[in-house]
């Protein structure tokens, strides 16, 4: 798929945000090896801790599904920076992947930056 085209379905699963506490609104698109995409948005608890980033939800409702293979995955915010998946989220992408998966980080004037995930979690947890 398109970068661009998987960047439309993170922008349409980041309407669906739950983000009452930081009006801080992710979206995220997750495209796998044989070309399923599974999307997700980030959901906030009072409980901060309780919180899921919308990456760790589209990876989530993946593996859920018995998706393991992941190829790219786009994300975007309401943020004129470009938006990176946090620490957690590289690490849990990393889990099932060898570091060569594409990470597209855009910001909301529609410009995008693309990535291997590598490059933002050069030295993974592993055992």
């Amino acid at each position: 798929m398109r970068d661009t085209a998987l960047l439309r379905l993170a922008e349409a699963a980041m309407a669906k945000s739950y983000s009452p506490y930081s009006n801080f609104r992710v979206g995220a698109a997750l495209e796998t090896k044989n070309g399923t995409v599974y999307t997700g948005t980030n959901i906030e608890n009072i409980s901060f801790g309780a919180t899921i980033c919308a990456e760790r939800t589209a990876v989530f409702k993946a593996v859920s599904e018995g998706e393991t293979e992941f190829v790219k995955i786009a994300i975007v915010s309401d943020s004129v920076d470009y938006v990176f998946p946090c620490g957690i989220c590289r690490q849990v992408l990393a889990e099932f992947n060898d570091g060569s998966m594409k990470v597209i980080c855009s910001n909301n004037k529609g410009d995008y930056k693309s990535f291997l995930l590598d490059e933002l979690i050069p030295f993974t947890f592993d055992i």
